[in-house]
């Protein structure tokens, strides 16, 4: 990253960019495509200490806790204290996805490049939340509502299944999904013991009520090369470098090849496969500044 930045100092800038020359360090609003991970591009929700503290988390309280898995032939219980060595690639989702006339959500499959093959979601800002899993990088597998918690609280046992556990690279996330206007005092309780459960195991878990300006929009519009492509006429190489140099502008770049009009579909593939850089906190159009990804940060 100190590599790019130091281009970006050196050249003469124009518009947005004299922002960042200006300061000699990046605003805090851009989010680089090549560099940035789920916490870079969402909002999350920050949990209230007071549903935190009205769960059990007396001695033994792992041994208490439990979550449910289903495979192909039964179920699996196993206490929270075991949930790392719970086969979780054999499991199936622990609630059907429906489709039924009238139904005020969307559910659907979304295929993922990063795991090559179709995940499972109830709403289209689930649908989001797969995308932004897919684009961030280093996720290998994803499941969707993986399993059900059953907790203990003040007000008794209670349960709940998270959206989605994506692991990979030596880490894993337990995702929720919901809009912050929508969350009540009883998903707070919930998802204060998703997040218990979570940190026993190691993983780090989050709600995801939105995303930064600009951000879904860009990895959207990415999303569609995101599939292997066939450069027969070496254009990726003729994009990389052409901003070898310098930064430069989107259409400037592409203009810049042997057949511009294709080049602009390899110019989103790459910038999908963090070959190429942007700032995703602006929209992706022809005055759009791109950016070389120094070695070491690919």
């Amino acid at each position: 990253m100190r590599e790019l930045l130091t281009v970006v100092l050196r050249q003469r800038c124009s518009g947005r960019m004299d922002a960042v020359c200006r300061t000699g360090a990046v605003e805090s609003s851009v989010v680089w495509s090549h560099a940035c991970t789920l916490d870079d591009l969402c909002v999350p929700y920050v949990l209230p200490g007071q549903a935190v503290q009205q769960l059990d988390a007396g001695s033994g309280w792992t041994r208490r806790w439990t979550t449910t898995w289903k495979t192909g032939e039964a179920d699996v219980v196993c206490p929270v204290r075991d949930l790392t060595s719970a086969s979780m690639l054999l499991s199936v989702p622990v609630r059907r996805f429906s489709w039924r006339t009238g139904q005020q959500h969307r559910p659907g499959l979304e295929c993922l490049v990063s795991t090559g093959r179709q995940h499972g979601f109830e709403s289209l800002a689930e649908r989001r939340l797969l995308l932004g899993l897919d684009f961030a990088g280093g996720v290998s597998e994803v499941l969707s509502q993986p399993f059900q918690l059953r907790f203990i609280s003040e007000e008794g046992p209670g349960s709940h299944v998270p959206d989605f556990l994506a692991l990979g690279r030596g880490a894993a996330w337990l995702v929720d999904v919901r809009p912050a206007e929508r969350i009540k005092p009883e998903d707070e309780l919930r998802f204060a013991a998703a997040a218990q459960a979570a940190a026993s195991a190691g993983w780090r878990y989050i709600v995801v009520t939105g995303w930064r300006r600009h951000v879904m929009t860009g990895i959207d519009s990415l999303s569609v090369r995101r599939r292997n492509m066939t450069d027969r006429l070496g254009l990726q190489q003729q994009l990389l470098t052409g901003v070898r140099e310098r930064p430069q502008r989107f259409v400037e770049l592409v203009e810049g090849t042997s057949l511009p009009t294709v080049a602009r579909t390899h110019a989103v593939h790459l910038l999908w496969h963090r070959r190429l850089a942007m700032d995703l906190g602006q929209p992706l159009k022809n005055a759009t500044w791109i950016y070389p990804v120094a070695a070491h940060d690919g």
